[in-house]
């Protein structure tokens, strides 16, 4: 926020345009983030496998 608020001081054209794509930028952006959800998700179901014989020897 106060990056922007320097930016509308600095160049006014370009912060409002920057204000205007913010939502088009976040909707192109959002896939990648539930891809990178899902494969965190998928790596810690792996690890959590690979790591299930050692937890049941701890107990």
């Amino acid at each position: 926020m106060v990056l922007w608020a320097i930016l509308l001081v600095l160049c006014w054209p370009m912060a409002l345009i920057v204000l205007l794509l913010y939502p088009l930028i976040w909707l192109i952006l959002l896939p990648f983030r539930l891809l990178g959800f899902g494969v965190t998700l998928t790596l810690s179901m792996i690890l959590a496998l690979f790591m299930l014989p050692f937890s049941l020897m701890r107990a």
